[in-house]
């Protein structure tokens, strides 16, 4: 693992940040192309660490791993089956865990797997072709073509250098003159001002330097996405003297507080303006594939590939899922935590899936 937080790669690299649900891709510390994923469901994370990736496996198998989940522990479902969800391509990390298609394009931004990184059958294919070709290794798409036309055999394509790969675990990414704040998915308790000051240090700034504006939009931000937000100010009181178009007033801005708050509160990501982070920090995402075919998989086409037995999303494997699983936060309008007049911090939006498992 890189040290420091939001740590630029200067190598050839696969960096995940699990709150941030996307996936960047490094050739000799040059950002080449961003993918948003699905991750663990929080009763089964995606680990944080170091490891590798040593090969591209077309068409895999998949055996039912021994956990309470699983409808039969051990089974081997094989290539092309309708029971096998890894979709039609795998990259082994270590361990368990995989980079590995199957997922439907709902899934992509939320939880979708048993500790996988999870991606469309489209991301998938593109990411095996872009990482190929990041490490030189020798995979046309005519070849790719190939080995997904008969997809009940397993190929594997060994890289040409083995490219390691960080798990990491960051809900506060300083990112060219943006402050990007994630929701805290796991619970971990990274939301704190110690880990902003340490953001904004490791990019030559420091807390007490940004405006005052800057400040409160920031401690707002931790403040809503932690655990246990502090109940904020209320304006004062009225005088007793007040008239009867001044209390209106006063109860419409409340109830438009009220409101603002809990949109809020159902935010998973804040994005707040810092003037001094202009052109510092980790890079922004590039060429982000949100889970739509673009040109490279254009010619990889589902129906293409596997007339007899289409790998597409909407005939995927189906594994059986814990009855804990998370129910996803309803999807709601973006609020800035500015003044309506000023909006600094640009919450993303998120989808709103019908859950399914990996």
């Amino acid at each position: 693992m890189l040290p420091g937080p939001n740590a630029v790669p200067q190598d050839t690299r696969i960096v995940v940040n699990i709150p941030a649900f996307r996936m960047d891709l490094f050739r000799d510390g040059t950002l080449v192309k961003s993918y948003k994923i699905g991750i663990g469901y929080p009763e089964f994370p995606l680990p944080r660490g170091f490891r590798k990736a040593e090969m591209i496996i077309f068409n895999p198998t998949w055996t039912q791993p021994n956990e309470s989940w699983a409808s039969n522990p051990g089974e081997v479902v094989p290539a092309g089956a309708p029971g096998n969800p890894l979709g039609p391509i795998k990259i082994p990390i270590g361990g368990a865990n995989l980079i590995h298609g199957g997922k439907p394009l709902a899934k992509i931004g939320n939880f979708a797997s048993h500790g996988c990184v999870g991606m469309t059958n489209a991301q998938v294919k593109d990411f095996a072709k872009v990482l190929a070709d990041t490490t030189n290794t020798q995979l046309t798409l005519q070849t790719m073509l190939s080995y997904l036309r008969r997809p009940t055999r397993t190929q594997v394509v060994k890289l040409a250098q083995i490219v390691p790969v960080e798990l990491r675990y960051e809900t506060i990414v300083a990112e060219d003159g943006k402050l990007h704040i994630y929701r805290d998915v796991y619970n971990q308790k990274t939301n704190t001002e110690e880990n902003l000051r340490a953001v904004l240090e490791a990019n030559g700034i420091t807390f007490d330097k940004l405006s005052d504006e800057e400040k409160s939009q920031v401690t707002e931000a931790l403040n809503i996405v932690s655990g246990r937000p502090k109940k904020q100010a209320t304006p004062s009181p009225l005088p007793a003297n007040a008239n009867s178009a001044d209390r209106a007033a006063a109860a419409v801005a409340r109830k438009a507080e009220a409101q603002r708050l809990k949109k809020l509160r159902s935010q998973r990501e804040f994005v707040i303006g810092i003037a001094a982070l202009t052109a510092k920090g980790y890079p922004a995402a590039v060429n982000l594939n949100t889970g739509v075919a673009d040109s490279t998989t254009a010619s990889l086409n589902v129906n293409e590939v596997a007339p007899t037995t289409p790998l597409s999303s909407t005939n995927r494997a189906v594994r059986p899922r814990p009855a804990t699983s998370p129910t996803p936060r309803p999807v709601t309008t973006p609020v800035p935590l500015a003044s309506p007049t000023s909006p600094v911090v640009t919450p993303q939006p998120r989808t709103n899936p019908t859950p399914a498992p990996r």
